[in-house]
């Protein structure tokens, strides 16, 4: 393993490889919509598992049940670690299953069609399966662990209680001797028009956090929306726990909850701009 050199001119960010992310981004929609109970979600969850093994040696699968879409579902949460030994922790997630039902398409035809997630799920688990190959060979300062939380995206719109379901128990169940630093959460990042939101949630659960990502959107030329909205996203559970958590979204996707939320939607620059953020909040000053 290659420790990171730090110079004079400050600590190196390792280099991000957006071809391959994207390339993971279609590998997960190659399996078929990830609904929990199905083949397609079965064998992503092998071969998201598969992948983290190949960057670590501490990988952690967490099995939970819940309603899921109106049913009984089991569902898994799938953690990796990097630098284990250190005290000083950040965690960072995606959820890594898509909707069951496309209810947003602008055909009712397609309303109980499962969406595909290219953007919506996928993209911000590609992102961190190419940031975990970066911790594989550039140790960071700090601890790092990726959680991959299931059951993200089988709610309904009027019960907040029927979402989030993965993040929720990963929080329940959260030792208390474990509290990391901050927490990042990326959800819908692959958008090819990419355009961040500005969630009030992060801005107060995790304001010097939150300041620190929109230097960094200024720096890499992310552009963010003006208008500050409230999203209710994985997150949240995670801040109810105390650790503060932003949400990187780009809620302004036209795509979501339809059948065309495709990979051609998305884009290796998109999330190239995200996960260059991203290692450069872990290994910046």
């Amino acid at each position: 393993m290659t420790v990171l050199s730090c110079g004079a001119a400050g600590p190196e960010i390792p280099p991000f490889d957006s071809a391959r992310a994207f390339g993971y981004l279609e590998r997960q929609v190659a399996f078929g919509p990830r609904v929990p109970g199905t083949d397609a979600h079965a064998a992503t969850r092998d071969w998201i598992e598969t992948r983290l093994r190949e960057t670590t040696n501490h990988v952690e699968v967490r099995t939970f049940t819940g309603i899921y879409a109106g049913s009984e579902a089991t569902m898994f949460n799938i953690i990796a670690s990097f630098n284990p030994e250190a005290g000083n922790r950040v965690l960072l997630c995606a959820h890594w299953d898509s909707r069951p039902n496309a209810d947003r398409d602008p055909d009712p035809a397609n309303h109980d069609k499962p969406v595909p997630g290219a953007n919506d799920g996928a993209s911000g688990v590609a992102v961190l399966l190419e940031i975990a190959n970066a911790l594989k060979q550039y140790t960071p300062s700090v601890g790092v662990d990726i959680a991959f939380f299931d059951g993200e995206d089988g709610g309904d719109y009027g019960d907040d209680s029927t979402w989030l379901l993965g993040s929720r128990h990963f929080a329940d169940t959260m030792p208390s001797s474990y509290r990391p630093e901050y927490a990042v959460l990326l959800d819908m990042i692959g958008d090819s028009d990419l355009m961040l939101s500005r969630d009030v949630n992060s801005m107060y659960a995790a304001p010097d956090l939150w300041e620190r990502v929109t230097a960094l959107c200024r720096k890499l030329s992310i552009p963010m929306d003006d208008e500050e909205i409230a999203v209710t996203d994985d997150h949240i559970p995670l801040i109810k726990r105390g650790i503060p958590a932003v949400d990187l979204i780009d809620f302004e996707y036209p795509s979501w909850h339809t059948v065309s939320d495709t990979p051609d939607k998305c884009s290796p620059e998109s999330l190239g701009k995200i996960g260059e953020l991203v290692l450069a909040l872990i290994y910046g000053d």
